[in-house]
């Protein structure tokens, strides 16, 4: 039964899955890493089973046909609850999460917070390689929520989070629909509403270097509106 377990969502991410497992397990003996591909048309799924059966430590969830983000990472907390996990992390495939930054964040989570953030707007502005007009939407987008919701947050879109078991059983993951960056903003705002005790860590964020990115126009729209739809739901008490 793992204590520590990496939920790691993939979509056409073999290039960038077959360098990044390899380096998950060596950053702790304790951890297992669980991948859920939305049936990759480049194999990535059955390249993450084959490193399973070479290196140990490694599961695959294979879904259906592409669906997201949100429903993946569903599907992934709900299996790493199965596992046993008390700390379980989500990241993305493509390095843009720093691997050094784990042990810092399972670290926090053991010592006394619920969800452990990884910031990029903790310390000023530590994104490298970003367009500005991203990195301004990403930036404002943030300070939008903020101000909306009243979440404590500086980086409320950012993906690469810690959480102790207790927060995720909290969280109906039935009820969160969201996808995209809203599935991120929904996650952290609904764990607020229960009280889990939250931390930021600031990170330094790389875009990716092999692939392409998942955001879309209808994923901003998205994250746009969620936020008024989440204020809603707290206000009729039913978060």
């Amino acid at each position: 039964m793992p204590e520590k377990v990496v939920v790691i969502p993939t979509y056409n991410e073999r290039g960038n899955i077959e360098r990044l497992l390899p380096e998950l397990l060596q950053v702790d003996p304790e951890l297992e890493v669980l991948v859920v591909d939305d049936q990759s048309p480049d194999g990535t799924a059955d390249a993450v089973e084959e490193m399973g059966r070479r290196l140990g430590r490694i599961h695959v969830v294979r879904r259906g046909p592409k669906q997201g983000i949100g429903p993946a990472y569903r599907a992934g907390f709900r299996r790493a609850l199965e596992l046993g996990a008390e700390f379980i992390v989500q990241m993305d495939a493509d390095f843009s999460h720093p691997i050094a930054s784990l042990p810092d964040l399972f670290a926090s989570a053991q010592r006394e917070y619920d969800v452990v953030l990884g910031s990029r707007y903790m310390d000023g502005i530590t994104v490298v390689r970003w367009p500005i007009e991203r990195l301004l939407i990403s930036y404002f987008g943030n300070y939008y929520v903020r101000k909306l919701t009243g979440l404590p947050v500086r980086d409320t879109t950012g993906g690469f989070k810690c959480w102790r078991r207790k927060a995720l059983l909290a969280i109906d993951l039935d009820q969160v629909r969201s996808n995209g960056y809203s599935f991120q903003i929904e996650m952290t705002y609904r764990a607020w509403c229960k009280n889990m005790r939250i931390l930021e860590v600031p990170i330094i964020f790389m875009d990716r270097e092999v692939g392409t990115s998942k955001m879309s126009k209808k994923i901003g729209l998205e994250a746009l509106w969620i936020v008024w739809e989440l204020k809603v739901r707290r206000a009729l008490g039913r978060l």
